[in-house]
């Protein structure tokens, strides 16, 4: 074999781990007249393969839920829930590459990001926007450009639901969920 067919399944091999690896997010779970919109950055592998938003079952995100709002059971009674309490659910992005479910592992140069414009004009009473994590917030001040014709919004950086976050205790997370949410 010579070097250069080598380097031609190398890159082959590349190429298909890039496939594997892009993300495509979900639509939004909202409804016409959601007032906090709570974003995530990307759904990680088991989100993605469950077709559903905080699939993993380390995620504290639907227990926060849980306990904030009553969601439980199905996904389809958990979203439910959150159109109840007027939670609209998303992400910043729409696609990317990210070859696990760490947000630090995004390719940042593959981004693709979601129509925020477009979902705010019809979901205009969205007032606070909470974002899921560090990385949610910070892509989103990056790279998202809102004007203020639907009035002022408050933006809240929350503590990660991730698993990969255990710097801090889910009574601590509960707690500033809480402030934000209620």
């Amino acid at each position: 074999m010579t070097r250069r067919s080598r380097k031609e399944r190398k890159i082959s091999a590349e190429q298909q781990e890039t496939v594997v690896a892009s993300s495509v997010g979900f639509p939004p779970v909202a409804r016409h007249d959601a007032r906090i919109l709570i974003l995530g950055s990307l759904p990680g592998r088991r989100s993605l393969q469950a077709g559903q938003y905080y699939a993993h079952p380390q995620n504290a995100f639907w227990k926060i839920m849980r306990d904030l709002t009553g969601a439980g059971g199905s996904y389809e009674q958990r979203c439910d829930a959150l159109h109840a309490h007027r939670i609209a659910l998303w992400d910043v992005l729409a696609a990317s590459v990210r070859p696990g479910s760490l947000d630090a592992d995004i390719a940042m140069n593959t981004i693709e990001v979601n129509d925020f414009k477009g979902f705010c004009s019809t979901h205009s009473k969205i007032e606070r926007i909470c974002f899921n994590g560090q990385k949610a917030g910070q892509m989103f001040q990056r790279f998202v450009a809102l004007d203020d014709s639907a009035g002022p919004r408050q933006f809240e950086y929350l503590p990660s639901t991730s698993p990969a976050y255990a710097s801090m205790t889910y009574a601590d997370k509960l707690a500033r969920w809480r402030d934000a949410i209620a």
